[in-house]
């Protein structure tokens, strides 16, 4: 059986949840103030813890401290019950390790009964539920971390290849003459011999 802290001052308010949540079937303890809850966090080992911002002695916040920095009580998961007036307070609350925060001005105490049946639904000790802003707000956290250790990678740029489509080979083209157009050789004349006129040499008359 699920076993339930609730922390809160207003002693009216608390009687309410115990009295809701007892009837749902869970066991229910409760403590006026901050330093009694976290006395009793640390000898009932609740299953979940309904703690108030607003509180004498020892106030949520302060008590949420000391709660995640104890071993006994760190993976006891914490829901902040809060007015209007400490919304900021418990925002605060996220940071420091609550898995959530509820106005009470808000909701009927049947309503956030409700809320915290859901989140024991999914609850196992070794696996804490966290809620939207807490793991944003780590996811962040982790990311800086990343980046503050990672060295900066040289910016080298990697060229990319376009495939090249295939294109259809071009049919050769004849090639343009260069030659000069060749002309019918001219046979040269076999040399004449110019005889020279042979003058008809008339045999002198003999006298």
């Amino acid at each position: 059986m699920a076993k339930i802290l609730i922390v809160e001052d207003d002693s009216l308010m608390s009687r309410m949840y115990q009295k809701i949540f007892t009837f749902e079937g869970y066991e229910v303890e409760i403590a006026g103030n901050g330093q009694e809850g976290f006395e009793k966090a640390k000898l009932s080992k609740p299953t979940i813890i309904l703690l108030d911002v607003m509180m004498p002695q020892m106030n949520g916040i302060q008590t949420l401290e000391k709660l995640k920095l104890d071993p006994e009580t760190k993976t006891i998961p914490v829901i902040m019950l809060t007015n209007l007036a400490g919304q900021q307070d418990a925002e605060t609350a996220l940071t420091k390790g609550a898995i959530k925060y509820i106005i009470k001005s808000e909701h009927e105490p049947k309503e956030v009964a409700n809320m915290i049946k859901e989140i024991l639904a999914g609850y196992t000790r070794n696996d804490i539920p966290v809620t939207q802003a807490t793991s944003s707000a780590s996811n962040a956290a982790s990311s800086a971390g990343q980046a503050a250790s990672t060295p900066a990678a040289p910016n080298t740029v990697t060229p990319t290849t376009q495939p090249v489509a295939s294109q259809p080979p071009t049919p050769p083209q004849p090639a343009a003459s260069t030659q000069t157009p060749i002309t019918d050789p001219q046979v040269p004349s076999s040399p004449t011999t110019t005889d020279k006129p042979v003058s008809e040499t008339t045999p002198s008359s003999q006298q």
